[in-house]
């Protein structure tokens, strides 16, 4: 199909410094969510495989749910303040978006088991509760901007190898680069080259280049979970998970620059300064469903081991793509605008499983620690074929350019008077590439008040990530912009027991 061979050689926007195929690098990105979690476990590093008792486990380890003696329902809303301060080619730019979301609205409902009269009431099975939630699990808002001035290669470059590799027939951005003579034909019959003058290695004219790149949407899971209550000693839990996805992303690259070309009117070479913008625009939409089931576990009154598996997320998504071309020339007032139709493409995608265990211990009313380890093995991702859509090769660039992940994440809560709390937490999150990948960092800190059967709880979250976008790829000379994504998030939870 036509948008697979167009995805395949366009890698804008790549993640990290080697060459991704574009639906690749989809599955990846909607790889990476994390399990929604109330603001009470938001300010302690998001840690809850072994807590218990709160409404995280609804979405999250469906054991905790064992733990509830009376029904409870809680929202909770979201701020989210993200920005990117990017370097290139020595110049620095920053961008920023702000955005509000709803990021967990859940309800757990208590059912007390019967037993025989003059049994044991701390004995065997004690409850069966069920959980409903929603949770965001992903948030892709992003702006992204970075410039400079490229002394040793143009996007022209890009376009010629794309053109001496396929051709320029077609919908094709190297084909519209060729019909506004950016690019032409030089020696042997196939070969294109930019037309932009050079001096040896270096252009005669370095050329201005600045890329905007805007990214929103984001996903999010329905939750319906089981946790029960074995001898207040073991919990177990089962839930399944009805997954949506929303991504949208325009990325716009403009240079400016000189070339020596022919216009197709004189039959004369010569230098004329030219204005181009190539754009590409990408909407996807996604459903699909996984399951988790969880245990807690006990050791001593004070201390739980608690452990959790969510299987792959299997997913249907339909991608609508396409790209453009505008260039203007100053010298001669011509002006060219090449669009692409919109290209669509209906596939399916299975995500990693996930594998988290963890550890708390309590000391007695005054507060408790929380860790968890989780690990994810993203080469697993696979896109399945159709007979519209090979993916072979996309899963080969999974297969080859990513790994398995481990994140950590840490917490604890103190009680500093009868019903007011203070947390904080930290969290580790494994790079899912190869090489050239980087940890992402985050620090958390929260509060949280309880008043009769009411509380609120707020928390703080800062998320700090790094990455290397490249605007265009050649085989040698590949320019790079390091960007780094700062996201200071404010959560805040209202609910009530009943």
């Amino acid at each position: 199909m036509r948008i697979k061979h167009i995805m395949c050689l366009i890698a804008l926007t790549a993640i990290g410094k080697s060459s991704f195929a574009q639906y690749a690098k989809d599955a990846i990105r909607f790889s990476t969510g994390q399990t929604g979690t109330t603001s009470r476990l938001k300010g302690m590093g998001s840690a809850n495989v072994a807590v218990g008792g709160d409404l995280t486990s609804v979405g999250g380890n469906p054991a905790g749910l064992g733990f509830f003696t009376r029904s409870e329902i809680s929202i909770t809303p979201e701020f989210n303040g993200t920005k990117n301060n990017a370097s290139y080619l020595g110049e620095n730019s920053s961008g920023s978006k702000n955005s509000g979301n709803l990021n967990n609205f859940s309800a757990v409902f208590y059912s007390r088991m019967n037993t025989p009269r003059g049994r044991d009431k701390t004995k065997g099975w004690l409850s069966v509760n069920f959980g409903v939630g929603y949770n965001r699990t992903n948030d892709f808002g992003d702006n992204i901007n970075y410039g400079g001035t490229n002394k040793a290669n143009s996007i022209n470059d890009y376009y010629g190898t794309l053109a001496t590799n396929s051709g320029t027939t077609g919908d094709f951005v190297q084909g519209y680069a060729y019909d506004h003579f950016l690019i032409d034909q030089y020696g042997t019959a196939g070969n294109y080259e930019a037309n932009n003058p050079r001096n040896g290695a270096n252009l005669v004219t370095p050329v201005k280049q600045a890329n905007a790149i805007t990214r929103t949407g984001g996903q999010s899971e329905f939750n319906l979970s089981l946790g029960a209550n074995y001898s207040n000693k073991l919990y177990l839990g089962f839930g399944i998970g009805i997954t949506s996805l929303r991504y949208n992303s325009t990325n716009m690259f403009n240079e400016v620059g000189s070339v020596n070309n022919d216009d197709g009117t004189t039959g004369v070479f010569s230098v004329k300064n030219y204005n181009s913008t190539y754009s590409q625009f990408q909407a996807t939409r996604g459903a699909g469903f996984n399951a988790k089931i969880g245990a807690i576990y006990k050791i001593e009154e004070n201390v739980r081991l608690g452990a959790q598996i969510t299987s792959p997320t299997w997913m249907s998504i339909d991608d609508i793509y396409s790209e453009s071309l505008n260039t203007s020339y100053s010298t001669n007032n011509k002006r060219y605008n090449s669009v692409s139709p919109d290209y669509t493409l209906t596939y399916t995608m299975r995500t990693p499983f996930k594998a988290a265990g963890g550890l708390s211990v309590f000391f007695g009313k005054a507060g408790f620690i929380t860790g968890d380890v989780e690990y994810v093995d993203y080469s697993s991702t696979k896109i399945n074929s159709s007979d519209a859509f090979d993916a072979s090769y996309d899963n080969s660039i999974i297969r080859n350019n990513y790994k398995g992940a481990v994140n950590a994440r840490f917490g604890a809560e103190v009680k500093v008077a009868t019903n007011l709390m203070l947390r904080g937490g930290y969290g580790l999150l494994g790079s899912p590439l190869k090489t050239d990948g980087k940890t992402t960092t985050m620090g958390t800190a929260g509060l949280g008040y309880r008043f009769g059967t009411y509380y609120i709880d707020a928390a703080y979250q800062h998320v700090s990530a790094t990455q290397v976008i490249n605007p265009y790829l050649l085989t040698s000379g590949t320019p790079g912009a390091n960007v780094n994504r700062v996201n200071d998030n404010l959560f805040l939870t209202l609910g009530v027991r009943f």
